[in-house]
């Protein structure tokens, strides 16, 4: 019965439900399922509530290594399917995209993979037994951040910019644990200057 304790469960937040289930058209059928299913995965639609950006799993890391150690950190972030998918906000995916499609941040960042509105992205579980191995919710991908709040903070498309930026620069931007080092010597964040000066999210 232990795999049933606080410690063998990853689980979303009552706050953190409420705060998925209102990116579905119908929350409370979204809410019912979860209360009937919680260990299977769910398909949301982005453009209402979050929009997503999806990585290759390594940069995702890379990237939220710079975002909690050079910028105020993340939202929700979930893996699924080796892919890192970041939750941001609400419109952020399409101006990240056009950022990309410039130049100079094309030639530095991996193909991603921006979802917004008409998009739609499937989200772990709710709750995933970790120490049983055959254990419900497996493989159908983990949250690395889980959803805690009602109105959890979500970066814009400026700060990612940044972090993508920072992160793909390789070992001139980290160091050897991996965290980033000061790239700019003035100590500037997104959007106020130093190597990358980029427009407010």
């Amino acid at each position: 019965m232990d795999i049933w304790t606080y410690q063998s469960v990853e689980y979303v937040t009552v706050a953190g439900e409420t705060w998925l289930a209102s990116a579905s058209e119908y929350p409370r059928s979204m809410r019912a399922l979860w209360q009937s299913r919680p260990w299977a995965p769910s398909v949301l639609p982005c453009g209402r509530t979050f929009d997503v950006i999806s990585m290759p799993s390594l940069f995702g890391r890379r990237v939220l290594d710079e975002l909690w150690a050079s910028g105020p950190g993340c939202g929700p972030v979930a893996a699924f399917r080796g892919r890192t998918l970041l939750f941001v906000q609400p419109g952020a995916a399409p101006r990240l995209r056009t950022l990309l499609a410039w130049e100079e941040w094309a030639r530095d960042v991996p193909p991603l993979l921006c979802h917004g509105t008409g998009d739609a992205v499937t989200v772990p579980p709710v709750q995933r037994m970790v120490d049983a191995p055959d254990s419900p919710g497996r493989g159908a991908g983990r949250w690395i951040v889980a959803p805690d709040s009602k109105e959890p903070w979500l970066p814009g498309a400026a700060v990612v910019l940044w972090a993508c930026v920072r992160a793909s620069r390789g070992p001139s931007a980290t160091n050897a644990t991996g965290s980033a080092a000061s790239a700019d010597p003035a100590g500037s964040g997104p959007g106020t200057g130093g190597l990358y000066p980029l427009p407010s999210a």
